[in-house]
């Protein structure tokens, strides 16, 4: 108490000063913590009861070396929360003094403590910094996506294009740099060498997935996509998913085989080669009804359309075979093709024990024409159903690669999704690439690099995938 009493008889008297008030635990009562108001008292006794000091005014002292690891001490608290530290270190850090330390910059093989940042280092850091962004934005020319081969990047030739800003050497490449928060390949950890930040970074953007989504202007919407591709161990498959995707193909490719060998001759518009598509579609409707989706209208071109209505609609196969043995003179119906029919099923979805209504729109020859019939059912679904936000009623649309970047009425229909009298809050585009359009060399078919361009438009964001990888195509 002789103590106390000694120190606060040393602070009364003084006056008002820069820094904030110097704090007792527990030791003076509240009226004299209220009377001491704002003051400030550096050099009292009562300074080792109080918070975080304000940065000493001796520039000497400030170069030494304890001095510059208090300073990065107080330094990573400012970047964290500038009112966890002293306001006189707010203030310091805020006017740019060049006394400044800065923070561990170069990982586990970075500065010394109190030593000036070297512009090396500083150059290093921003380079890796550019190379993490510059394979987030150009990554995807990279990856192997045809499955043909005919477009895929040599490795060396495609990380050249990539981080094409900087010159990256062996004797860098076990360097440890510190992981900016633009990017979530480390996880857990903070830093990393500059060969696994290249390998993690080519993994996830250079592999059988092409990603382009840096486009968009949604910052939180860049984030939760690229979280959900960056983070280790996002791009696997447990076995249970494993198994019921291998479940899902082999009932795909045997219906086509069935088709191709019961009627040879018949037009069938098989799906050989993308057989994908079916485990692809069914993975949309299984996660769209566990979160809630009640209705899916589909509409879709001619190529599959009959694996569609078998395996995803689990619409009767005599319906659909029967198709196959033409129309009797006495028959009701059109006498269309059967590849032009669609259908309405309303049915129990065993992934997630939810009932799902499922459409299917009939389509002329004249393939993108059901684009805008398909969103205008779902848009009156919704408004039925109460549905504004979109969360109860959703559209899924096929498309084949040619007619998806030739046909007017995608992007006649594209440019009306964000209307407040037409939106259905958003559209699932699934493109076919065929690689080629009827006859024509996709060289000779459309300027742009690729056939999805058109959904820049809109800032959606796009994924290539090899449809030969199936387990690239589920994630």
């Amino acid at each position: 108490m002789y103590r106390t009493k000694q120190a606060v008889t040393s602070l009364l008297p003084r006056a008002q000063e820069r820094y904030s008030s110097c704090i007792i635990r527990n030791s003076l009562s509240p009226a004299v913590i209220a009377s001491t108001g704002s003051t400030s008292c550096p050099n009292s006794p009562l300074r080792k009861f109080s918070s975080a000091p304000p940065p000493p005014t001796d520039s000497a002292a400030l170069q030494s070396a304890s001095a510059g690891t208090y300073e990065a001490q107080m330094y990573d608290a400012w970047c964290q929360d500038p009112a966890s530290v002293h306001p006189s270190w707010d203030a310091h850090f805020r006017g740019g003094s060049s006394s400044v330390v800065l923070p561990d910059m170069a990982g586990a093989g970075g500065m010394a403590a109190g030593a000036k940042a070297d512009s090396q280092v500083i150059d290093a850091h921003l380079a890796v910094q550019g190379t993490i962004r510059s394979y987030q934005v150009r990554g995807h020319l990279a990856a192997q996506i045809d499955p043909l081969g005919l477009n895929n990047m040599d490795k060396e030739k495609a990380k050249n294009m990539i981080i094409r800003s900087v010159t990256v050497e062996d004797k860098d490449l076990d360097t440890v740099f510190q992981l900016p928060k633009t990017t979530y390949i480390g996880g857990q950890e903070k830093s990393l060498p500059l060969r696994e930040i290249i390998k993690r970074l080519e993994n996830v953007y250079c592999n059988h997935i092409g990603v382009e989504y840096m486009h968009i202007n949604n910052l939180d919407q860049i984030n939760w996509i690229r979280e959900r591709l960056e983070t280790p161990g996002a791009l696997e498959l447990e076995n249970v998913e494993k198994r019921l995707l291998l479940a899902r193909i082999s009932r795909a490719i045997g219906f086509e085989s069935f088709l191709a060998k019961k009627w040879t001759a018949e037009k069938r518009f098989g799906l050989e080669g993308v057989e994908m598509l079916i485990p692809c579609m069914k993975q949309v409707i299984d996660r769209s009804t566990e979160l809630g989706v009640e209705c899916v209208v589909m509409g879709m071109p001619h190529r599959g359309r009959l694996n569609v209505l078998a395996n995803v609609c689990r619409k009767p196969l005599e319906q659909i075979l029967t198709q196959f043995s033409g129309l009797e003179a006495a028959d009701e119906g059109s006498g269309d093709v059967k590849y032009h029919l669609g259908t309405y099923i309303e049915r129990l979805n065993r992934a997630t024990n939810k009932n799902i209504r499922l459409s299917v729109v009939a389509n002329p020859s004249h393939l993108e024409a059901a684009n805008p019939i398909v969103e205008g059912k779902v848009r009156a679904e919704q408004f039925y159903r109460g549905d504004t936000e979109g969360k109860k009623a959703m559209s899924l649309l096929l498309h084949g690669d040619a007619a998806f970047a030739g046909q007017g009425v995608v992007y006649e229909t594209m440019g009306m999704s964000e209307l407040p009298d037409y939106t259905t809050k958003g559209t699932v585009h699934i493109v076919a690439n065929n690689q080629i359009g009827f006859t024509t060399d996709p060289r000779y078919s459309r300027s742009s690099p690729y056939c999805t361009d058109v959904g820049r438009v809109v800032n959606a964001p796009i994924f290539h995938v090899n449809a030969d990888d199936p387990e690239a195509v589920m994630l």
